[in-house]
């Protein structure tokens, strides 16, 4: 089934695409549970995409508890060949401001791999996917250029490292990933790039800066008002934004080596995978299957 060649993950804040017509909702199980929610299906500039909030209307999902596997393979059985991840962020450079836009290239995982999901396989399949570079260049090419079309101070390159929450930093923890050379901050985005890789779709983040971590001396001056404030002028950029490279990547051809990261990774012999497996992963190995 095909409906809908792209797709659009929101984070928070960004549970919705004002500018989506022709919209339908659909329930969409999969062989490791329900997504975040029902899937938004609906046209934006003259192509079919389909929008999922990643932590459910209403935010109702930790980031622990996004079913990331869920979220991911729905997309490839609903025919979805390229994901636009909207995600919050905090800043740990001085050069990231409030309002900006970063397009980061890598990621750095300080999550808890026994609490998330990070792969569809085991249980008898084993796939070891290329992760060196996590994000499509192509993608990030289109989110770089739909920035500057509406004058945002936008940011390509750099590392989102991923801590597993739900609490924020310590100013120690900060200024350690400082030290690193860490750009941002978030708590979701990790787990998506890697399943997205093994579903061998095209996946890229727009992260929307709303605060300097903790680290900065002005942190205590924040307030939680100013925080939601710039979380939403950030959102309304972002879906101006994703509606543009909707806009660009409709009808683009892919060229790129996502849609074949699996060809050589899958190490278990075909004529050795368990059936009730390859079953669970039809939608992503089914084409290996010889």
């Amino acid at each position: 089934m095909t409906a809908a060649k792209i797709g659009i993950i929101g984070g928070s804040g960004l549970y919705q695409m004002p500018e989506l017509t022709d919209i339908e909702e659909m329930e969409v199980q999969t062989p490791f549970g329900k997504p975040s929610d029902k899937f938004i299906l609906g046209t934006l500039e003259g192509e079919r995409v389909a929008f999922l909030p990643r932590h459910g209307v209403g935010h109702r999902f930790t980031p622990t508890e996004v079913p990331f596997r869920a979220n991911i393979y729905a997309m490839k059985l609903l025919g979805v060949e390229r994901i636009l991840s909207a995600s919050a962020v905090g800043s740990l450079q001085e050069k990231y401001a409030p309002l900006d836009m970063v397009i980061p290239d890598q990621f750095f995982d300080r999550t808890r791999g026994r609490v998330r999901e990070s792969t569809f396989f085991g249980e008898g399949i084993v796939a070891h996917i290329a992760f060196a570079h996590p994000v499509c260049s192509a993608l990030g090419d289109a989110l770089e250029a739909s920035c500057r079309g509406i004058n945002v101070n936008a940011h390509r390159g750099g590392t989102y490292i991923c801590m597993e929450g739900p609490a924020f930093s310590t100013v120690a923890e900060s200024n350690v990933y400082r030290s690193w050379g860490m750009d941002v901050i978030g708590m979701t985005n990790l787990q998506e790039a890697k399943l997205a890789r093994e579903a061998e779709i095209c996946y890229a983040t727009l992260a929307l800066v709303t605060d300097y971590d903790c680290w900065h001396e002005g942190h205590d001056s924040v307030t939680v008002e100013m925080v939601i404030n710039y979380l939403t002028q950030n959102v309304r950029n972002a879906q101006l934004i994703i509606r543009d490279a909707v806009k660009r990547l409709a009808g683009a051809s892919r060229d790129c080596k996502c849609g074949s990261a699996l060809q050589n990774a899958i190490f278990t012999a075909p004529d050795l995978w368990p059936e009730a497996t390859t079953r669970k992963l039809a939608a992503i190995i089914g084409k290996y299957r010889k």
